[in-house]
């Protein structure tokens, strides 16, 4: 039997930040919820194509933790999907991707961090639903301490493979 496996760099909300989070995901994407805990995206699986380089960067890592700051939940997607977006040009993590991503050949994209409250491939947003998700107070501010390489196979449940703690000061 063949694998489909899909493989990403992540940066996990800790949990005991993430409760608001959790309650909307929870609660409006239960399904999105089940596969993955709430996070950050840091590095999709066609940008780790070239895993073994990845890797060597990673171990090799020398960077404080990151903070973000994030704004008012938004929809996307047409409206499908809502998200908590990162304020401001967020350096640290650009720079993060930047030397995990290093002597890679492609070029290294400038995506906004977020997090991903409902998405659009298992869950809907109404104009109902937004009211709602609005009145939830959600972190403006996460600390990020830990990559993890995370995989998923024939579209079940994330799994950790290794994690990559960052330094303990942390860079704004």
């Amino acid at each position: 039997m063949n694998k489909n496996s899909r493989q990403q760099l992540t940066l996990f909300v800790n949990r005991n930040k993430a409760q608001e989070i959790e309650r909307v995901r929870r609660q409006f994407n239960p399904m999105q919820q089940q596969l993955i805990d709430s996070h950050v995206t840091l590095c999709r699986e066609d940008e780790i194509e070239n895993i073994h380089s990845v890797l060597h960067n990673l171990q090799q890592l020398d960077m404080p933790k990151i903070a973000i700051s994030f704004g008012p939940v938004t929809r996307f997607e047409n409206g499908t999907g809502v998200l908590l977006p990162a304020l401001g040009n967020n350096e640290p993590f650009h720079l993060l991707r930047s030397k995990v991503l290093a002597g890679l050949s492609t070029a290294i994209r400038m995506p906004a961090p977020h997090i991903t409250l409902m998405h659009p491939r298992n869950s809907t947003c109404t104009d109902e639903l937004f009211s709602i998700i609005q009145t939830i107070s959600m972190p403006t501010y996460l600390i990020f301490d830990t990559i993890s390489l995370i995989e998923q196979i024939n579209g079940g449940k994330w799994q950790i493979l290794k994690n990559y703690q960052l330094n303990n000061n942390y860079s704004l």
